[in-house]
């Protein structure tokens, strides 16, 4: 994982609730063994018709969204099954931030795991975010993961709640392989007193 401190980038205002991950990456994708490659696939059923060809009036298909790298959506996102592929999907088309109201609990676990910021704010603030996304065409925020923070440049500020072991991690680009790393000497210390089979 890369380490989060600050990102600005584009919002993508994808106005729907209870996106669910088979939405996010379709079950035919999922015969991949990689965690790369899943991008273009991203949201497959809404983003290309059933000739493969892009749907233009889909929001991830239109300047200046193909570059988003923040998405704003409704409530529970992320709901139905329990795929990780669904954060890899997201990260790999480019998107390392989803503001929404709500999570679906294993998304939520999958995206900490994966580098992905999960930002929940309330109801209001979310519509007010979309209306600024509509007025403003090619929205852009700034996420600042040290303050917790998030900022525009019309005069908005919101804080935002993490967890501050999720902080930590995305602060310092750590996933679950690189927190045990931590703890090396200590593990290869372990090893050294136990007696062989």
């Amino acid at each position: 994982m890369q380490p989060m401190r600050i990102h600005h980038g584009i919002v993508a205002p994808l106005d729907r609730a209870n996106v669910d991950t088979d939405q996010i990456i379709p079950k035919q994708f999922l015969k991949r063994i990689e965690r790369t490659g899943y991008g273009p696939f991203l949201f497959n059923d809404w983003r290309y018709d059933s000739a493969g060809n892009p749907r233009p009036e889909f929001l991830l298909n239109r300047e200046p969204y193909t570059k988003a790298t923040i998405l704003l959506a409704g409530r529970n996102f992320g709901c139905g099954s329990s795929r990780e592929h669904a954060a890899w999907a997201l990260t790999d088309f480019g998107i390392l931030v989803v503001i929404a109201p709500s999570f679906a609990d294993i998304f939520h676990q999958n995206a900490a795991n994966n580098g992905l910021l999960t930002v929940a704010l309330p109801e209001e603030k979310i519509a007010e975010l979309f209306a600024r996304a509509a007025a403003h065409p090619g929205y852009q925020l700034t996420i600042n993961v040290e303050t917790l923070t998030l900022t525009d440049d019309h005069g908005l500020s919101a804080k935002f709640p993490l967890d501050p072991f999720r902080q930590h991690c995305l602060l310092n680009g750590l996933d679950q392989i690189g927190i045990t790393l931590q703890h090396e000497s200590a593990i290869q210390a372990y090893e050294a007193k136990s007696k062989p089979y």
